[in-house]
């Protein structure tokens, strides 16, 4: 079973789950937003791209970030994806990823938009 994330009710009121394709995003998802040093017993556990939010705005600074990002993919998800591209785009305080990949056995391509920051 794949718990669906955020966590939330399903209508029958039991824990909501997912399909495998979904829950892989969401495991995207928690690795971007996650900084390292917030899970416990993981600690290199994450990207640290909401750091790039609040600090200095350059070219140079997303395109590390960029390959941070796909080594990081590749070390705690490489079993169940392929990342095929993989862009960070840092404007004003908005980041923005972009990210295409193919799930293990499979041969569909995914792509997905993550963003964070910017004016609520």
């Amino acid at each position: 079973m794949n718990i669906d994330y955020p966590w939330h009710f399903d209508p029958q009121g039991r824990t909501a789950s997912t399909d495998d394709a979904d829950h892989v995003r969401d495991m995207i998802e928690q690795f971007l937003f996650t900084n390292p040093g917030e899970r416990v017993n993981r600690p290199d556990f994450g990207s640290g791209l909401q750091q790039l939010i609040f600090g200095p705005n350059s070219p140079e600074l997303a395109a590390a970030l960029q390959f941070t990002v796909q080594a990081g993919l590749q070390r705690w998800l490489g079993d169940v994806l392929t990342v095929q591209t993989l862009t960070v785009d840092s404007t004003d305080s908005t980041v923005s990823v972009d990210i295409s990949y193919v799930l293990a056995g499979g041969s569909d391509v995914q792509t997905e938009t993550f963003t964070s920051g910017g004016t609520p």
